[in-house]
């Protein structure tokens, strides 16, 4: 049931209106973090992500920049503090930049304490000094090889070469880069003591990840699937790994490696849940508010939205979509199918 006081402004001590509620799901956790699948499409079809062989959505399902514009100041009013920008390949969508123009009003304001992405590199080159114009300071870039060979089969149509020039143009252009990269056993899980000597040799922060049961593919993931705590006992033989407190309310659990001093982070959902603190939502390209990555429930924006141009309304059901996240995740990988979640990441959001 909708608490109607979360829907009317707050009042001060001195009596003055201090805008409206927070947004605060059961378990009283703020929500200030909405990260926004702008595309369901890529230019790559890494092959832990993809089907060789996806079904993009038809454009007249996506929600217009206009529209997503619209749900992200809604967002804004209610507390989120932080935007990320995924896809798919944000990048890619048409006319994308004009979504970071408007967006960046909102850092401008003060509303907004960061917009970000992230992105596989592909596109950075042609974006990178208008994306930090524009306010973005910090940005993740999905990379998991530094094998030009290894990149196209994992890839399977990717240039390693063009993403390490995307990376650089960020990094020239004021960005700090943060690299992603999945651990997959058998494929890179040799490589991963090298990649962190790299990027922290550039100055960026690492963070492994899991593979996440998400979506059907050709593979099973059961053979992709790398536990963290196993690659951490491998870097400890080269590295010396001191926690650091640092919590961002998002997934990540992060170390200190002090023969680099650079920080590396550890994404773990499958073999320790993330999500006491969890901060965020999701919303997807086509206005379904997903209020957990691991679950299929959601709430349909795009019908509110094109139903009526009240944003109270609209604010109504999101703040009702609060009150229905879970406490956490179901993920289990297990060699049967289909997936713990049907949907692909690229539909909900990387």
């Amino acid at each position: 049931m909708l608490d109607d006081s979360s829907l009317t402004p707050q009042t001060s001590a001195v009596g003055v209106p201090a805008g409206p509620a927070p947004l605060i799901d059961p378990f009283q956790r703020a929500i200030s973090y909405l990260r926004i699948s702008v595309t369901d499409r890529c230019d790559l079809r890494c092959a832990y992500c993809m089907s060789e062989h996806m079904q993009f959505l038809p454009k007249r399902d996506l929600l217009t920049l206009e529209e997503l514009d619209r749900l992200c100041g809604v967002f804004i009013a209610r507390g989120v503090r932080k935007l990320r920008i995924t896809g798919g390949e944000p990048l890619v969508r048409r006319d994308i930049m004009h979504l970071f123009r408007r967006l960046s009003r909102h850092l401008d304001s003060g509303a907004l304490e960061e917009l970000t992405l992230t992105t596989n590199g592909t596109q950075l080159t042609r974006y990178a000094d208008e994306l930090a114009s524009l306010g973005v300071r910090r940005i993740n870039v999905s990379l998991d090889t530094l094998d030009p060979d290894k990149f196209r089969e994992i890839t399977r149509r990717g240039d390693l070469a063009v993403v390490l020039d995307g990376i650089a143009a960020a990094r020239a252009a004021g960005m700090k880069v943060k690299i992603n990269a999945v651990a997959l056993r058998d494929v890179n899980a040799d490589e991963i003591p090298d990649m962190i000597a790299w990027a922290h040799g550039l100055g960026m922060d690492m963070t492994l990840i899991e593979v996440m049961p998400l979506g059907e593919i050709e593979a099973d993931r059961t053979d992709q699937f790398l536990p963290l705590s196993v690659a951490r006992q491998r870097l400890e033989t080269r590295y010396t790994l001191t926690p650091l407190p640092d919590r961002t309310g998002g997934p990540a659990r992060y170390v200190r490696v002090e023969e680099t001093g650079g920080k590396l982070g550890f994404i773990t959902p499958l073999t320790h849940n993330f999500c006491e603190s969890c901060n965020r939502v999701r919303l997807t390209c086509t206005g379904q508010l997903y209020m957990c990555l691991g679950q299929e429930d959601s709430a349909d924006l795009r019908a509110v939205l094109r139903a009526s141009q009240d944003d109270a309304v609209l604010a109504a059901a999101v703040v009702e979509a609060i009150t229905r996240k879970p406490k956490g995740h179901d993920f289990v990988i297990e060699r049967q199918r289909p997936a713990a979640v049907p949907r692909h990441m690229s539909v909900t959001g990387g």
